[in-house]
C-alpha cells in the first residue's frame, strides 16, 4: 500500500497537528529518559536522535507507517537478489560486493563467487602498484559514483594511505580540471584508472582520451602498463590499448559502485586488508540492517524520521556537518545518494505523487561551517535538521586541537536546542533547532564502510515508505541526450528550431 493510502499516514498527519507546539527544551525537562530511548548503537556508529522533533509516539507511528507500506518485505527482496529496480528490471546487489565469499546457499551463491573472483585479482594488482616505486601518481578518471564514493573514501582513509604515492581525482569535463592535474605529472610515474561500466560515458572518455593524448605527446609507449579500465566493456578499453580490465554487475549501481572494482584506488591507497575492512564494516551494517527488529534498527530509525520531516514537518533540507576534516567530501557523496535515489515525482508505478520525496542535501565540514552558513541555521527563518558527525579518537598528536573540536561540535548541537533570549532581537536564537550526532570511535577502514553503507540503507528506507524505485536515475539523461545536439550546433552555428534563449547564448559562447 502507497504511504499516503495507509491508516499510519492519517495517524502521523494528525499527530503532526498536534506537535506544532513541540519544543525540544521541554521535551528534555519532562522526559528524563529522553537520550536513553532516541540513543542507539549500530555497528561501529552511535546515533543520539534526542535532539529530534520526534518523540517515542512519533518513532512508533512511523515504524506502523513502515509495516503497513511493507518496508520489511521489500528489505528481504532486495537481500534475495530479486529485481526491485522495476523500471530497469534489475535486481539491487550492491550489497553482495561486501558478502563474504561461500557465505550464501542457492542462486544467490553463483553471483558471490563471482564477486569474489574479480575481487581476488583486483586486490592482487593494486598490492602490486603498491609495491611498484616508479608508480607515484593515480588519477582516477570517472564521474558521479565513479568519482565520488573513491575520492571520499581515499580522502577519508588518508591516515592509511600508502606513502609515496600521490591520488589524483578528474571528472569534470571542463579540461582545465584535468590540465591541472597532468601538469604535475610524469608519465613513467602515472597510472591512470579510467572507471566508466559501459566505456561510453562522455566526459569520462573526452577526458579518457586526452590523458591517452598527452601520455603519447609526452613520449609514453607502454599503454597497457600506464592505463587500467574498470568497465564491463573490454572490447572498447582494448581499442584505446588497454589490456588490464576489471568488472562489475548491471546490479551495481554508479552510487553504489565504492565497493566493486570502481574501488581500485581505495584499494591501491590503503591495501587489500584495509579494502577487506571497509567491505567488513558496510558488512557489519547489512546484517545489522536485515536482522534487527525495525524499532531497533538505526537504518530503518533514520530512514523514518527523514520522512517524518518531509512530509510531516515540512523540513525540505538537511545539512550535513561532519567535523573532521578528512570527511570533507561526505556531503558531496551523500547528495548523489540520497538526491539520485530518491529525487522522484512518480511512484513504481509511474504515477504522479502527491508528497515531497528526496530533501536537499548540502553541507560543509566543521569548524568551517560555523564561520559560514551556521549564521542561517541559527537565526535564519528556515527550520533545517542538521546531521553531525563526530569521531572521539584523533590519529594526529597536535594537543588540544581534537579536545577543541569535539567541544565544537557538541556546542553546536547544543546550541542549536537551548538557543538564547535577547530583548534587542539581534541575538535572539529561537532555538529549538532539531539536530541528529553520529559518533564513530575511530576512523578506519571498518567504521567508514559501516558509515556509509547505514546511509545507504537509511535511503532505501524512505524510498521504500515513499513507494518510488530508488536505484534507477532517469532524471540525468535528458541533459545528456541535449548536450550532445547542442555540442554540434556550436561546432556548425546552426541554431535553426532552437528557443530564442538556447540560440542567443549559443551564439554568444561560439569562438569567433
Amino acid at each position: 500500500m502507497r504511504c499516503d493510502q495507509t491508516p499510519a499516514w492519517t495517524a502521523l498527519q494528525a499527530h503532526a497537528d498536534n506537535f506544532k507546539s513541540f519544543d525540544l527544551r521541554t521535551a528534555f525537562a519532562q522526559d528524563v529518559p529522553r537520550v536513553q530511548a532516541l540513543s542507539q548503537q549500530a555497528p561501529h556508529v552511535l546515533a543520539d536522535l534526542s535532539k529530534n522533533h520526534t518523540d517515542v509516539a512519533t518513532e512508533a507511528l512511523l515504524i506502523e507507517l513502515a509495516r503497513q507500506t511493507g518496508l520489511a518485505a521489500h528489505r528481504d527482496a532486495m537481500f534475495r537478489g530479486e529485481p526491485i529496480n522495476n523500471t530497469e528490471g534489475r535486481a539491487v546487489m550492491h550489497w553482495l560486493l561486501r558478502q563474504p565469499e561461500g557465505s550464501l546457499p542457492g542462486e544467490l551463491a553463483v553471483p558471490l563467487q563471482q564477486v569474489h573472483d574479480t575481487l581476488k585479482p583486483m586486490l592482487h594488482y593494486a598490492e602490486q602498484i603498491r609495491a611498484d616505486a616508479q608508480i607515484t601518481d593515480v588519477v582516477n578518471i570517472g564521474i558521479g559514483g565513479s568519482d565520488l564514493g573513491p575520492q571520499m573514501a581515499v580522502l577519508a582513509l588518508q591516515d592509511f594511505v600508502l606513502a609515496g604515492k600521490r591520488f589524483h581525482f578528474v571528472s569534470n569535463v571542463d579540461g582545465h580540471e584535468l590540465a591541472a592535474v597532468l601538469r604535475g605529472l610524469k608519465t613513467e610515474n602515472t597510472l591512470f584508472l579510467i572507471a566508466s561500466k559501459t566505456f561510453t560515458t562522455i566526459e569520462t572518455m573526452t577526458n579518457a582520451r586526452s590523458a591517452l593524448a598527452w601520455f603519447k605527446v609526452q613520449g609514453g609507449s607502454d599503454v597497457s602498463r600506464h592505463f587500467v579500465a574498470l568497465t564491463t566493456h573490454v572490447a572498447a578499453a582494448a581499442e584505446m590499448g588497454i589490456t588490464t580490465t576489471f568488472g562489475f554487475w548491471d546490479w551495481v549501481g554508479g552510487r553504489y559502485s565504492l565497493w566493486s572494482a570502481i574501488g581500485l584506488p581505495v584499494a591501491i591507497a590503503i591495501g587489500a586488508q584495509g579494502f577487506r575492512d571497509l567491505l567488513a564494516g558496510a558488512h557489519a551494517m547489512d546484517q545489522h540492517f536485515r536482522a534487527a527488529p525495525l524499532e531497533a534498527n538505526l537504518p530503518v530509525r533514520l530512514g523514518l524520521l527523514d520522512v517524518w520531516y518531509r512530509n510531516f514537518l515540512n523540513y525540505t533540507s538537511r545539512s550535513i556537518a561532519p567535523y573532521h576534516s578528512a570527511l570533507r567530501r561526505v556531503p558531496a557523496y551523500l547528495q548523489q545518494l540520497e538526491m539520485e535515489s530518491n529525487g522522484k515525482r512518480v511512484d513504481r508505478h509511474g504515477l504522479a505523487l502527491p508528497y515531497g520525496t528526496s530533501p536537499v542535501l548540502w553541507g560543509e565540514p566543521g569548524t568551517n561551517g560555523q564561520h559560514a552558513y551556521f549564521q542561517m541555521l541559527h537565526q535564519g527563518t528556515d527550520v533545517v535538521p542538521v546531521e553531525f558527525i563526530a569521531v572521539k579518537k584523533p590519529t594526529h598528536s597536535l594537543k588540544d586541537h581534537h579536545e577543541l573540536l569535539l567541544a565544537n561540535v557538541i556546542a553546536q548541537a547544543q546550541a542549536l536546542m537551548l538557543g538564547q533570549t535577547d530583548e534587542g532581537g539581534h541575538k535572539h536564537f529561537p532555538g529549538n533547532r532539531p539536530s541528529t550526532f553520529l559518533l564513530i570511535d575511530e576512523l578506519t577502514p571498518t567504521s567508514l564502510g559501516a558509515l556509509i553503507a547505514l546511509q545507504e540503507h537509511r535511503v532505501f528506507v524512505s524510498g521504500s515508505v515513499w513507494g518510488i524505485n530508488s536505484f534507477d536515475q532517469w532524471g540525468v539523461e535528458l541533459g545528456k541526450v541535449l548536450a550532445k545536439d547542442i555540442h554540434a550546433r556550436l561546432l556548425s552555428g546552426d541554431t535553426a528550431g532552437l528557443d530564442a534563449s538556447s540560440a542567443a547564448l549559443l551564439q554568444g559562447v561560439r569562438q569567433d
